[in-house]
């Protein structure tokens, strides 16, 4: 945000402040002032002078000489090319030794053998241009039309000198947005009085209605929508005072009714637009949203295609501006317009920045609208606009204006105590201090002993609570109030890790050691994703948060499961030419409680697993699933059984459960979720609840001695129904094994020849040991037995 000095001085009287003093306290209260631009600071030496006669260069044919009336400086001489002067003419002339705005040193010297005392000077050399004087533009000498006295200092007396500060305004300080809040700032920091604008105008006739009707259709997007009709207006330059301070801020003059918006939009920080109002059809505006595909063309000529997310302003059939960003081509003010209508409104930043953003259309408007504006400023602006309008004498207020308010104006107030702010700070400072910045700031107290209430100024939105009050006071105060001490209320412990963190870190090396590689996805996804993976977006499991602001399509909903950024993670590593991997991700999903929001959803921990590539299969992924449970101590708790999901092999998934607890699904991904992706290799994935896995090993941890006993082992061969679950086999096994029964180890599944069409051979490992004795011959083939006996009654036979 530009700063000019001599512009901030009309509020605040600055003259006995320094720029270096003024550069600090602004950079205490948290305004950093990023650049200080001293408006030609340079220049020097450059008076007024009378021309007294003017002479044909005796050995120059372009060249006069010029007899001239410096004032105190008096009688010299000056040898010139310029054709645009005549004797009489009052012209700046740089005298020897003076410095023009680009630096070049002036000294007295010949020209073609005739003594020159100096050089005159246009609006280039002194560094004004149009907008400061006129013919300050034209490629020649200046000639005033100002009866300035002889000899008088011109960077005086055209006032040409300045310094503006480039400051740093923060994002929660929109009120900052223009030379009136950074009034309000210096004043307080300064303590001293602030002028403010004067926002008053006259009304023609105060009783008649504004001609033009304004209708707001969506006021979420337009909380307030401000018009005023101004007739007979005389389109023409503004006074130089405005079209200065213009320049003195980067914004070249136009006319007076566009430098007024202007003027406006930099002191009171508030965006405004022009109509044309003998072109409004009908004499209406409507605030609306776009239809889909409707068509706009703005004031740079452009023509953008809209959807329902853009708002625009419309007079009786078509869109004649796009709110908050620009008005439209049609309803512009030129040369030959005679009546007007002020718009000044207040349109939501977020609406604004997203339509700026998807059109690519920036403008000065949409900045301000993006960093928020204030919903009292609208109304205040738009006096002050009018006051402009008669003080330049541009048109005449005829009538009422329009006010379409959609939102509460009452001013937010926060009650809190002294003692409070305080224990915020961690410093005392004295209530009558506290009391005392806060009014400088604006805000109005209410004591009651300790406790108070603060009103807070109708441009502070930014407030909220009480530590934003203790904020205002401190950075007033001065942060160098506030000294270093230990925190001697504060025990000292330890640094580490929590269990949690540290099993985590166990699980991470784990997989790193069996080959797997971590990986960070984004926790936003497309909509899309769902639709490759077949998951039903409608369920209540896969319900999904929908991001109000998105980056983009790709990134506009919370996942709520891990799998489809594994998938696609995996296809760029297949794209990339990287044909076997073994990937992991341990991340959160966030699954909503209820939707639309109310509440924050639930965040879940969940570990991904990925493989692909030669010597991968179902098995590989079920080993590294058996490993993380092993080293969480609860595999030999854990079942596996077929399950039926989406994007799963039916005939190569299963889901884990442990104690009744599901804890994850694994499997090869189904061919056609394949073939959406582009895969054209076997994947493997799996996704297991990590928060689940963790509840289950709070307390789960023990120690037994190793049998000093010899363990005896047993291959069983049996045939099964083919669609028996491996699982449920050894499920049966372990129900009849006894105590002795320490593991069960399927080690080799055979169908084909020898085996009967709808059978399967399966064989297992039995490993059974005592901590009490050597097993007796016979006394294993009796537990043998006993199994065999429960396989075949659940038509399980041995082979």
């Amino acid at each position: 945000m530009k700063l000019g000095l001599s512009w901030l001085n009309e509020y605040v009287d600055i003259s006995d402040v320094s720029v270096e003093q003024l550069k600090n306290s602004l950079f205490s209260c948290g305004f950093e002032v990023e650049e200080i631009i001293n408006v030609n600071e340079i220049v020097k030496g450059i008076v007024v002078c009378r021309i007294e006669s003017i002479e044909q260069h005796p050995n120059a044919d372009k060249l006069s000489v010029c007899q001239i009336n410096a004032g105190e400086y008096g009688n010299l001489q000056i040898v010139t090319n310029a054709k645009n002067i005549k004797v009489g003419d009052l012209v700046p002339v740089s005298l020897d030794g003076a410095v023009l705005a680009d630096g070049t040193n002036i000294k007295k010297g010949k020209l073609r053998g005739v003594d020159s005392d100096g050089m005159f000077c246009g609006g280039e050399e002194i560094g004004i241009t149009e907008e400061y004087y006129d013919g300050a533009g034209f490629d020649g000498v200046l000639v005033f039309h100002d009866d300035f006295p002889l000899g008088g200092d011109v960077t005086k007396l055209l006032n040409v000198k300045d310094v503006v500060f480039d400051i740093g305004v923060t994002a929660n300080r929109p009120d900052c947005q223009s030379i009136l809040g950074l009034a309000r700032e210096v004043a307080a920091i300064l303590n001293k009085p602030i002028t403010e604008p004067d926002l008053t105008y006259s009304v023609e006739n105060e009783n008649e209605k504004c001609p033009v009707k304004v209708d707001v259709f969506d006021g979420e997007l337009c909380p307030r929508y401000c018009a005023q009709f101004v007739k007979d207006i005389q389109v023409k330059p503004s006074p130089k005072w405005m079209q200065k301070r213009l320049a003195l801020m980067g914004i070249r003059a136009i006319n007076n009714v566009v430098d007024i918006t202007n003027y406006v939009l930099l002191e009171m920080g508030q965006p405004m637009h022009a109509f044309d109002c003998d072109k409004l059809v009908n004499k209406h505006i409507i605030v609306r949203r776009a239809k889909e595909g409707e068509k706009v063309t703005t004031l740079d000529d452009k023509q953008f295609t809209l959807t329902t997310d853009n708002l625009l302003i419309c007079d009786g059939e078509t869109p004649v501006a796009l709110a908050g960003i620009m008005g439209g081509k049609e309803s512009a003010i030129n040369d030959q317009s005679k009546n007007l209508l002020f718009e000044c409104a207040k349109f939501k930043r977020d609406n604004v920045r997203k339509s700026s953003k998807a059109l690519g259309q920036r403008s000065d408007s949409s900045s301000r609208y993006e960093k928020g504006i204030n919903a009292n400023n609208v109304k205040a602006s738009l006096c002050r606009a009018l006051n402009l309008i008669q003080a330049t004498q541009t048109g005449t207020i005829c009538c009422q204006g329009e006010d379409v308010l959609n939102e509460d104006l009452t001013r937010k107030q926060i009650t809190t105590s002294y003692s409070a702010i305080n224990k915020v700070l961690g410093i005392e400072v004295q209530p009558s201090i506290q009391k005392s910045i806060l009014e400088k700031l604006g805000f109005e107290i209410q004591e009651n002993g300790d406790q108070f209430t603060a009103l807070l100024p109708i441009y502070r939105d930014d407030i909220d609570c009480y530590p934003d009050l203790a904020e205002e006071i401190i950075r007033m105060y001065g942060y160098d109030h506030i000294n270093c001490r230990l925190l001697t209320e504060a025990s000292i412990t330890n640094g580490g890790k929590t269990q949690r963190q540290l099993n985590e870190d166990k699980i991470k090396n784990l997989l790193v050691a069996k080959g797997f590689c971590e990986i960070l996805n984004y926790s936003f996804v497309s909509e899309k994703e769902y639709d490759d993976f077949g998951l039903d977006k409608n369920a209540s499991e896969n319900a999904h948060i929908k991001i109000m602001n998105p980056l983009g399509e790709d990134m506009s909903v919370m996942r709520t499961t891990l799998v489809p950024s594994m998938g696609y993670t995996i296809l760029r590593n297949l794209n990339r030419k990287n044909l076997e991997g073994r990937l992991f991700e341990l991340s959160k999903v966030y699954l909503p409680k209820a939707l639309p929001l109310i509440e924050l959803p639930v965040e879940n921990t969940k570990l991904a697993l990925g493989l692909f590539g030669d010597g991968e299969d179902f098995f590989t992924l079920k080993g590294a699933i058996e490993q993380i449970l092993t080293t969480m101590h609860i595999a030999s708790e854990c079942e596996y059984e077929r399950v039926n999901v989406s994007y799963l092999h039916p005939g190569r998934s299963a889901q884990v459960t442990c104690n009744g607890t599901l804890i994850g699904i694994m499997g090869e991904l189904h061919p056609q979720t394949a073939e959406k992706l582009g895969i054209d290799k076997r994947v493997y994935v799996a996704e297991l609840d990590y928060d689940a896995i963790d509840e289950l090993l709070i307390g789960k941890i023990y120690h037994k001695p190793i049998s000093k006993f010899p363990s005896v082992e047993r291959d069983l061969a049996l045939i099964a129904d083919k669609d028996l679950p491996s699982a449920q086999i050894i499920s049966m096994i372990k129900a009849r094994g006894g105590k002795n029964l320490q593991s069960v180890q399927l080690f080799d599944v055979y169908t084909g020849k020898g085996v009967e069409e709808g059978k399967k051979s399966v064989a297992y490992r039995l490993t059974f040991s005592s901590m009490e004795k050597t097993f007796g011959e016979g006394e294993v083939d009796g537990f043998i037995k006993k199994i065999l006996f429960f396989l075949q009654q659940n038509n399980v036979q041995l082979r």
